[in-house]
């Protein structure tokens, strides 16, 4: 499976926001509440889908079924520049009933649709636990010896920002996550 760097890089991000959206401060497990709250704030969450589609995404978390894995396999390997237009996802991808307010305000933005295939594929991927050792084990992560080679520039630029966002967040107070 060739995950292309778009996605392996949104891949961790989309990860780690539901991972702090998951848990409040006393570790009570509040994911449903936050999802909730934050599908009300769709109006001015879109305007950050086009820079930062993983904090928008969750809104969909658990809203979509795939019928056609290899079409959405096809959509991993994929740059974001080369994405399918989501209506011809639309024969791999059910939407739960509840996300159909969500897809009316995303539908009148001029990324809308762009953003669904994008959200598509962060949910896929995060349903399916083989994706975040497929990606590490790919042949272009390896170098001519078999061994895993340094990770690539992408990857260490979305690590450096996650570093960069955890340490803003014990600067407010808030404990690091391990």
């Amino acid at each position: 499976m060739n995950i292309s760097p778009y996605f392996r890089n949104l891949r961790s991000a989309y990860s780690a926001e539901l991972d702090d959206l998951t848990f409040d401060s006393e570790g009570v497990h509040i994911l449903d509440k936050r999802l909730k709250q934050r599908r009300k704030e769709m109006e001015f969450l879109v305007h950050m889908m086009e820079i930062s589609p993983e904090m928008v995404a969750v809104v969909f978390h658990k809203g979509f079924r795939f019928t056609s894995l290899a079409a959405m396999d096809d959509l991993l390997s994929r740059d974001a520049d080369a994405l399918p237009e989501w209506d011809s996802l639309a024969h791999a991808i059910e939407l739960a009933p509840w996300t159909q307010e969500i897809v009316h305000v995303l539908q009148k933005q001029p990324m809308g649709e762009w953003f669904m295939t994008v959200a598509a594929a962060l949910e896929y991927m995060h349903s399916k636990p083989e994706y975040p050792q497929a990606a590490e084990s790919d042949d272009e992560d390896e170098n001519e010896d078999g061994d895993h080679g340094v990770e690539d520039a992408e990857e260490a630029e979305a690590r450096t920002r996650e570093e960069a966002g955890a340490d803003w967040m014990v600067e407010q107070g808030f404990d690091r996550k391990e």
